[in-house]
């Protein structure tokens, strides 16, 4: 089963929390996913406060075992939607003062040849899940690009086969409630018009991702490039050039900029020179922004 996974994460984790802590936008994303969650992260909290301040469980706290423990997080390539998960995930498990496990299902797993296998390993990863959550312990599972697996079932190419690992995902979500909190799935799609209608329903948030807009652009050269004195001219500049233009209908996502167009920028200047707007603006008319996924 472990080919199943790309990694398996302790968390509370300090590297994650030191990536977390550079995403652009994290904070209110995660403010919405655990306001939608904590209602059931913690039945018994709940059900305590409940009686301290009404003298009873009132019936929308026992409605709460009807939510499913699910986020999807969708939008383009490069916006962070897979490293925010993770940041959700280690911040889920502070916040609560807990331990938590973040499963990373394997992308190897949904090949062409393992089409048939689906529905077992839908099951495997799910029975994985519920063994790592605890009356202690939290327990997540990232299904990236879930589209691949989650393919709503109205599309009429679509295999038998395929059809059943849908409504095994599904049945799983479903028993997943049984554990009141302490496992939670995320998905990442790219393309949620994909997703199958009734796996869309069953999430408690859906967190839309974007590509940057002029003021998170100016945040990320800001804190990449802190130590450079640039002017706010500059950053301004820098925000301009790779926002949406004629030439570029898009922009640039968050890893265009970190991945691609910083590090050409870095050796251009390496190892003679240091690093200056010059080189800056010289790679991002080197690298242009990656197509958007439709």
């Amino acid at each position: 089963m472990e080919n199943l996974f790309d990694n398996i994460s302790y968390l509370p984790q300090e590297d994650i929390n030191t990536r977390t802590e550079s995403l652009i936008g994290f904070e209110s994303k995660y403010d919405r996913a655990y306001s939608n969650l904590k209602l059931f992260l913690d039945p018994d909290a709940i059900q305590d406060w409940s009686k301290k301040h009404h003298g009873t469980i009132l019936p929308i706290v026992k409605q709460l075992e009807e939510k499913y423990s699910l986020i999807i997080l969708e939008g383009d390539a490069g916006t962070g939607k897979t490293v925010s998960a993770e940041g959700i995930a280690d911040r889920m498990a502070r916040d609560m003062k807990k331990e938590g496990r973040f499963i990373k299902l394997s992308t190897r797993v949904r090949g062409e040849g393992l089409h048939g296998q689906m529905s077992n390993l839908v099951n495997d990863a799910f029975e994985k899940l519920s063994t790592e959550a605890g009356k202690k312990r939290l327990a997540f599972l990232l299904i990236d690009e879930a589209d691949a697996i989650a393919t709503t079932r109205g599309t009429s190419q679509m295999h038998q086969e395929e059809k059943a690992a849908v409504n095994t995902l599904i049945q799983k979500i479903d028993e997943i409630r049984k554990l009141k909190g302490r496992a939670i799935v995320f998905m990442s799609t790219n393309r949620l018009h994909y997703l199958d209608e009734a796996i869309i329903r069953r999430a408690a948030v859906v967190l839309s991702f974007e590509r940057p807009n002029k003021e998170e652009r100016i945040e990320l050269f800001q804190k990449s490039l802190a130590g450079l004195d640039l002017s706010p001219e500059d950053l301004n500049q820098l925000a301009d050039l790779t926002g949406q233009k004629d030439s570029n209908p898009v922009g640039y996502s968050f890893s265009d900029l970190r991945l691609k167009v910083l590090p050409e920028a870095l050796a251009k200047a390496y190892p003679q020179y240091p690093l200056g707007m010059e080189h800056i603006l010289d790679a991002i008319k080197t690298i242009p922004p990656s197509p958007e996924i439709t």
